[in-house]
Order: structure tokens, then C-alpha cells, then sequence
């Protein structure tokens, strides 16, 4: 062998070792959403496709999921070491499991999309018009889990109220059939399905039920607290990509979406993209928002929130903010800017 090819056979082993190092280098993290891939799974897919979390350091792999329950069960259990889900039912879950204890990182929905969703051509306009009514509710359901605090903060008589567990998939679609006059779910969900279905816009009603007196956060991102324990570095490092990506979606909600539509065969890009256009809206970019930044929360507002869902769950052990929040794992605030 000569002396050039033995260097040039060096050269290109080395090449080869440090590639195998640097993938090795990539900490693997199994992420679970809440749901489909859809418009408002936007940052943290657009996080993948931009190459943010991969800078960090992170092999980051994303998974659906059957509503708001199956991600709280799978951060649970070590399946998955980080997720999405909702914060009211992770309050809920530490209640039930005090030796398991998950808590959220990160508020991805400061103003929660609980919804009862109805349409005017069956007389559901306001809460009080839900009684003598039929409300299909899926039985896992995020929103659903408000509805006593909904009941009780809009003085609905709930014995008036025919309550139909459905299932998910044939939610909107039986209330578009006129099967049942109104449904729980989450507004930029059933409101664009129900709209995609052919149901005319200014027949549908969505009663948020943040503006009906439900003083909820919403859907966080989650930890598992082993992985928390042994990897905190990793989970800092998803945040700081995370937020990138949140902050690249909020700017430029039309090329985002393509993120999701790729990973989605049945979705279209005008349904996502007016599903996300809501949620940044609504639920994502609200004043507190804009004058704090992305990820935080307000303490005093969350101990709010869990004397309100003490108002219609008997907790075994009422927690305080800080037993289900952990800020410590959060960007510094001039990287967590929303504009």
C-alpha cells in the first residue's frame, strides 16, 4: 500500500468512527402526542423537519395517540419519556397515583380549547340551552372531564342533560347527522370537522369553555421522572429545540403545516392550516403569553385552577402548582419570546 492510499484509507476511517460517534452522541427520545397529526402538532414536528432538536443533540421520534388519557399511561409507565397531555387530567392522575410522579414542563395551550360545541339549528346557542338537550361525549375526552366544573360554574341543571358516551371517530359526525344536539371536544377539532363534514359555519356554536367561567390551563408537555432524574440535560436540550420550532410555527403557520400534511396521508392543508391558524389564536398566543413567553406558567393562576377542579373532584390529596409544574427544565426567558 502507498504512503497516500494508507492515508487516504485513514482519512476515510476516521471519517467513518467519528460519524458512528456522533450518532451514538444522539440521546433517543420517544415523544407521544395527545392525538392525530394534525395543524396544532405543527412545533414539534416543524422541530424535526428543521433539524432543531437534532442541533441539540436529540434523536427525536413522535407518535400519535387515542386522546387525552394515553399519553398520562405511557409517560406513566416509561413507554415513552416525554409527551403531550393535558394538565387538568395529569392533576387528576397524580391524585389517583401518588407514586407515580409525572409533572409538565412546559404549557404549550395557556388558554385550554375545552369545548361544547353545538349547532343553532337544535337550540344550542348558550350553556342553559344544553338542558332537555343530548350531549355526545366521548368518555375519555379532556373537555369532557370539565364538564361538572362547566355544570356548576353555568348553573345547568345536569339531570336535564341526556349524556351519550360515543367514541371519537363518530363524534362530530353524529352531531352533523343531527344524532345528538352537541358534543365535548377540543374547538379547533370538532368545529373544523364538523365544518369539513359540510355543516354550514354559522351553525355551529363552540362555547369555549374558558370564556363560560372554566379557569383551566390546558395541554402541557410531560415527563417521565426517571428520564427527568437521569437525563436532564436531554430534556432541557427538547425544550430549547421545542420552543424553536413553537416560535417557527407561530410565525409562519402556512409552511409549518406542511410538516404535519406529510405525516398525515388523509389530512388537507386548508383544514390544518385554519385548525392551527385557531389554536395559535386561541389557545396559544394569549396576552399572558405574549407578555411572559412561551412555556411558563403563573403559579397563583394554577393553584386557581386545582380549587376549581376541587370544586368537583374529591382529591385524596389536594396538590399546590409546584407539585405538578417544573420550571427548572425551561429555556431562560429571552429564548421563550413570543414575538
Amino acid at each position: 500500500m502507498t504512503f497516500s492510499r494508507f492515508i487516504g484509507t485513514a482519512v476515510a476511517s476516521l471519517a467513518v468512527a467519528l460519524a458512528a460517534t456522533a450518532a451514538d452522541a444522539q440521546q433517543s427520545i420517544k415523544f407521544t402526542l395527545d392525538w392525530k397529526f394534525e395543524g396544532p402538532a405543527a412545533p414539534f414536528v416543524v422541530a424535526i423537519d428543521k433539524g432543531y432538536y437534532k442541533a441539540e443533540g436529540l434523536d427525536v421520534t413522535i407518535d400519535t395517540a387515542g386522546g387525552s388519557l394515553e399519553p398520562l399511561n405511557r409517560i406513566a409507565s416509561g413507554t415513552y419519556d416525554i409527551g403531550f397531555g393535558d394538565i387538568n387530567s395529569l392533576i387528576k392522575f397524580r391524585d389517583a397515583n401518588p407514586n407515580v410522579p409525572i409533572k409538565a414542563i412546559y404549557m404549550v395551550y395557556n388558554k385550554p380549547p375545552f369545548s361544547i360545541v353545538g349547532r343553532k339549528s337544535r337550540g344550542v346557542v348558550k350553556p342553559k340551552d344544553l338542558e332537555g338537550k343530548k350531549l355526545g361525549a366521548p368518555a375519555p375526552d379532556g373537555a369532557y372531564a370539565q364538564w361538572p366544573i362547566f355544570v356548576k360554574a353555568n348553573g345547568i341543571d345536569a339531570s336535564k342533560v341526556t349524556i351519550e358516551n360515543v367514541g371519537f371517530p363518530v363524534r362530530e359526525p353524529m352531531l352533523a347527522a343531527g344524532q345528538v344536539d352537541a358534543i365535548t371536544g377540543f374547538s379547533f377539532s370538532s368545529y373544523i370537522n364538523l365544518k369539513d363534514r359540510g355543516v354550514p359555519a354559522d351553525d355551529i356554536t363552540v362555547l369555549l369553555m374558558a370564556d363560560y367561567g372554566v379557569n383551566l390551563y390546558g395541554n402541557a408537555i410531560i415527563v417521565n421522572p426517571k428520564f427527568a432524574a437521569e437525563k436532564p440535560d436531554a430534556v432541557k436540550a427538547f425544550l430549547r429545540a421545542f420552543t424553536k420550532g413553537m416560535q417557527e410555527t407561530v410565525k409562519s403557520p402556512a409552511t409549518s403545516v406542511e410538516s404535519v400534511i406529510k405525516r398525515n396521508d388523509v389530512a388537507k392543508k386548508d383544514v390544518e392550516l385554519e385548525r392551527l391558524n385557531m389554536a395559535i389564536k386561541d389557545n396559544i398566543l394569549t396576552d399572558e403569553v405574549k407578555k411572559n413567553g412561551f412555556g411558563g406558567v403563573d403559579l397563583a393562576r394554577l393553584d386557581g385552577a386545582i380549587d376549581q377542579i376541587a370544586l368537583t373532584f374529591a382529591f385524596k390529596a389536594k396538590p399546590k402548582a409546584a407539585d405538578i409544574f417544573d420550571a427548572s427544565f425551561l429555556p431562560d426567558a429571552a429564548a421563550r419570546k413570543a414575538n
